[in-house]
């Protein structure tokens, strides 16, 4: 039961964090690209890798085991970390985040001017 549970945080952990980093590789990458200057610098990277390697760590690894986790079979040695579930989640909620990113990163700055009231504007 044990040894389920502690699969189950690796591999929720892992979902979680690849999503999050694949996110901040392709805003830092793509946007050095269109506006020749990284929307995320080094330092801001490093803290959100901080953070959230530490929280989500905290998160997914107290979730106590459950007799629901025998119930199912257990996996095999060559069954993948990352399966495809995971890697349909993963991507799909990258694709969502890039979208909410990229339309604050460059529609937001159409949005108003400083001073207008206006929370969109230029900081």
């Amino acid at each position: 039961m044990w040894g389920r549970n502690v699969y189950d945080s690796i591999a929720k952990f892992l979902q979680f964090q690849l999503t999050v980093n694949v996110v901040a590789v392709i805003v830092a990458f793509t946007g050095a690209c269109i506006t020749q200057d990284s929307p995320l610098k080094a330092v801001q990277m490093l803290w959100v890798n901080l953070i959230m390697d530490t929280l989500a760590s905290l998160a997914l690894a107290t979730e106590p085991p459950t007799e629901a986790l025998l119930l199912r079979r257990p996996y095999g040695r060559d069954h993948p970390l990352v399966s495809g579930t995971m890697l349909r989640n993963i991507l799909g909620h990258a694709a969502y985040q890039l979208l909410v990113i990229f339309t604050l990163l460059f529609a937001g700055q159409s949005r108003g001017h400083p001073g207008d009231g206006n929370p969109w504007g230029h900081m």
